[in-house]
């Protein structure tokens, strides 16, 4: 597009545009209020891409209520609000069309259409002529830019198109570019591209029509992340992504492992200086706002991605963290963890002491009885690499020769009433010592093991007020190999906070409960040992 002679699109020159609130909403499960995509739309903007698409603007009340509230609410300090929509409708103007005029009083700066790059799409779904198709991208990215909005086409269904008929899917491409867009964008709207495919097509396609192009890739195959960088390899210099893949069916090109590797493999500047290191902290808070638990096992961001469990490992770790890390994850917002199990080996637990902030002083008995202890016990069916806190204390008590007590169980019991009008009443009794102060408390809960917990609570908040921020926010029940039905040992982990952290502890016993009061019991001490209080047991 063209002014006096003189090109008007921006010279910039590498997009990463982010389409979580609209492809990455379409996700099953996730349903998001304004509310929802403006803090989303915050917290993408302080991660630093360039484009972030709000919604299709006209299409739903939602959407065009995001754009006005964007408008008034927020003061974007990297990105530029797109608003999404379609090419005018078959045997219309554009000027006229009342969808183009919802993305243009939708105040986004920046349009991006999608239009139909493959044949049989065309005449099966828009009911119209191949060339018709062209003059309806030709006249709708003609007519926004005179408005002054700067356009992003996105070919929909293009690689499959390209397969079907090359030459049309290129002359929507020249169509759009010629017309003005800024990037023309090959959408692998199915998902079913391989990397080598991807990369051979992008490279074609910008030899033979001279446009900027950019990729969009879903992640059927999953390779949507691979696809992304075998655009970029091609030329490609345009990105689409959501965060933490969300989107359609399996999803979408991931965000975070797609910008950390044009910034630490390719070496790409495309984010402002110091976020790729608030990348964790973006990934985990946005899975927050959708409702969804963040991946352990995400690359980057994951808490599981820089993990080590093999004995194998942490020896090599142990001499240099390189070794077994593809990237120093502080890079990325993250950090190294050490998983003891009954895969640990001496430098497992050095570490992991190290980790924890416990000295094991290289005394080698010391290292080699918690490494005994910690196979015994995982073969008892505990399991430490999901318990911290248990294992910290059990840790503590081999360095320090006692364990850490603040109170002594004499004994407890749950009693759940089955009543005739087919509710339940759960009662726990228990019997404790602290402080030289024998205490018996009673209380009701909702379940035996939150009884159980409230009882705990009621006989020690007294003589340890600190307990009164823990909160229970997790419970989970594994009933382990070996023995069968209600006969099977049972393996509880709990997971608590106080406000500020949260830790996880574990219980194994043939009876739920028993196991339960395990967990509770080490979740206490641990609670109180961060509090910093001092064992008096």
């Amino acid at each position: 597009m063209t002014t006096n002679g003189q090109d008007t699109r921006v010279d910039d020159a590498f997009h990463v545009f982010d389409t979580t609130l609209r492809d990455g909403a379409q996700r099953e499960g996730i349903n998001l209020t304004v509310a929802d995509k403006l803090t989303i739309a915050r917290h993408l903007d302080d991660f630093g891409v360039g484009f972030i698409e709000g919604g299709w603007p006209g299409a739903n009340p939602r959407d065009t209520e995001f754009f006005a509230r964007a408008r008034r609410e927020i003061d974007f300090r990297h990105a530029r609000l797109v608003a999404f929509g379609a090419t005018r409708r078959a045997g219309g103007s554009a000027a006229e069309d009342p969808q183009v005029k919802a993305l243009l009083d939708s105040g986004a700066p920046v349009v991006t259409l999608v239009a139909k790059a493959h044949d049989r799409h065309v005449e099966l779904a828009l009911r119209t002529t191949l060339d018709e198709n062209l003059e309806m991208v030709r006249d709708t990215v003609t007519h926004l830019r005179e408005q002054g909005r700067r356009v992003f086409v996105d070919c929909e269904h293009f690689f499959d198109g390209y397969q079907a008929n090359p030459a049309y899917a290129k002359e929507v491409v020249r169509t759009a570019y010629g017309a003005g867009a800024d990037v023309v964008v090959l959408c692998d709207t199915n998902g079913g591209m391989l990397p080598a495919q991807v990369q051979a097509v992008v490279a074609t396609v910008i030899a033979d029509t001279g446009a900027r192009i950019g990729v969009h890739a879903q992640d059927d195959t999953g390779c949507a992340v691979a696809n992304t960088l075998a655009a970029v390899d091609a030329g490609a210099t345009h990105v689409q992504c959501t965060a933490n893949g969300y989107g359609e069916r399996v999803g979408n090109a991931n965000l975070f492992p797609v910008v950390a590797a044009l910034e630490l493999k390719y070496g790409r500047k495309v984010l402002p200086e110091g976020a790729l290191a608030e990348m964790t902290r973006i990934s985990h808070a946005i899975a927050e706002v959708v409702n969804l638990t963040p991946s352990t096992h995400q690359p980057y961001v994951g808490v599981s991605a820089f993990a080590h469990k093999a004995g194998l490992h942490a020896s090599a770790i142990k001499v240099d963290p390189d070794l077994y890390q593809h990237i120093d994850p502080e890079q990325v917002g993250n950090t190294m963890r050490m998983l003891v199990s009954d895969m640990a080996g001496r430098a497992s637990i050095e570490l992991k002491g190290k980790e924890l902030g416990i000295d094991l002083g290289g005394d080698r008995d010391l290292v080699g009885r918690v490494v005994e202890r910690v196979k015994e016990r995982e073969l008892a069916g505990y399991t430490y690499e999901a318990a911290d806190a248990s294992f910290e204390l059990l840790l503590r008590e081999e360095a320090e020769g006692r364990a850490r007590r603040y109170f002594r169980t004499e004994s407890w019991r749950v009693i759940v009433e089955d009543r005739p009008d087919g509710t339940h009443a759960n009662e726990a009794t228990v019997k404790l010592w602290a402080k030289g102060e024998r205490i018996l408390a009673t209380a009701e809960g909702n379940g035996p093991v939150n009884a159980l917990d409230q009882a705990l609570r009621v006989g020690l908040e007294k003589i340890y007020p600190q307990l009164a921020k823990l909160e229970l926010i997790d419970y989970k029940v594994r009933i382990l190999e070996g023995r069968h039905g209600t006969g099977s040992t049972t393996r509880v982990l709990i997971s608590t906070g106080d406000g500020a952290g949260d830790w996880s502890t574990v219980g194994v016993a043939d009876n739920i409960i028993a196991a339960s009061w395990q967990a509770l019991e080490d979740a206490y001490t641990y609670g109180l040992l961060r509090a910093g209080v001092e064992p008096t047991e």
